[in-house]
């Protein structure tokens, strides 16, 4: 099989939980977003990067992903990885089209073997960067749980090009799309959920700066800070409103191509997890709300 096209860059989720549009405010004063438009049951939460949204809210009857955001950079190459797409045996959900919404482009959609709904865009209308001091900028990583971590491990690498950046023992793989260390990361688990999304600050100090923001308003990280060992980036994790892990990161780990290979990293050596030694290990309660509640996603789509 000849090497694939590569999957375009991580923009942003979509998520959807019950009254998950009441949380607008929490996104707004406490983690630092701004809404960037607003309709009958959803929200579009926006960084201060050129992205038109990072992170979506949606009104629903159940908890999980409604979507994860790719971005292509311009029509040729996302009908080529539409093609690719079909000919490696994606479930896909039409054609490349324009999307009728308000974040709109022109992309496609396809279903992975756990049924979460990924979307593909080009040609968004982006917004003027600002890279404000201590509020996020982008999506960093989006983690996801998988009762077959090999398999959907490999339907990632192999369909969408994405590559192995590191394993944290036989828990978990880091996949990258882009030169950041990962863009999806997938962890072992029962059944399929969203383990946490991550937010990319400017820097160490803003980072630092988001979770005092974050006390001030009364919301103590419910893991960190600490600086992990694969990908090298400093975390904090919240629980938002709707029960979802979120993080602060900053200074995610740049891959360069020619020289990376994937290593192993232990989780029996405490330094491997924590390189600061600040976090310590995760309680049994954070692995519990980082498992999430199971997501069905769009089996019904298959079909479709």
């Amino acid at each position: 099989m000849t090497e694939p096209l590569r999957a375009g860059h991580l923009r942003g989720i979509m998520m959807r939980a019950p009254a998950m549009t009441s949380t607008v405010d929490f996104y707004v004063d406490s983690w630092g977003l701004s809404l960037a438009e607003k309709g009958d049951g959803v929200a579009y939460m926006a960084g201060t990067g050129p992205e038109p949204f990072l992170y979506g809210l949606k009104d629903a009857d159940t908890f999980g992903i409604e979507y994860i955001h790719f971005g292509m950079p311009d029509r040729a190459a996302m009908d080529a990885f539409y093609h690719q797409c079909i000919d490696r045996g994606a479930t896909v959900l039409g054609a490349p089209a324009p999307f009728d919404d308000p974040i709109g482009g022109y992309g496609f959609e396809i279903l992975d073997p756990d049924f979460r709904r990924l979307r593909f865009t080009t040609e968004l209308t982006m917004k003027a960067s600002e890279d404000t001091f201590a509020l996020p900028r982008k999506v960093s990583h989006v983690v996801l749980n998988t009762p077959d971590m090999e398999g959907v491990r490999d339907w990632y690498c192999e369909t969408l090009g994405f590559r192995v950046s590191d394993y944290s023992a036989d828990q978990m793989v880091f996949l990258r799309c882009s030169s950041d260390h990962h863009s999806i990361a997938l962890v072992r688990a029962p059944y399929a959920s969203v383990n946490h999304v991550a937010f990319e600050m400017p820097n160490l100090d803003s980072f630092m700066r988001g979770i005092g923001r974050m006390k001030q308003k009364g919301q103590v990280p419910s893991w960190g800070p600490g600086r992990h060992g694969p990908g090298n980036n400093p975390f904090a994790y919240f629980v938002s409103p709707s029960g979802f892990v979120i993080e602060f990161t900053s200074e995610l780990q740049q891959i360069d191509e020619a020289t990376h290979e994937a290593k192993v990293w232990p989780r029996t050596d405490p330094e491997a997890m924590d390189r600061w030694m600040t976090a310590g290990p995760p309680t049994p309660a954070q692995r519990a709300v980082m498992m999430g509640r199971p997501d069905p996603g769009f089996p019904e789509l298959k079909q479709a």
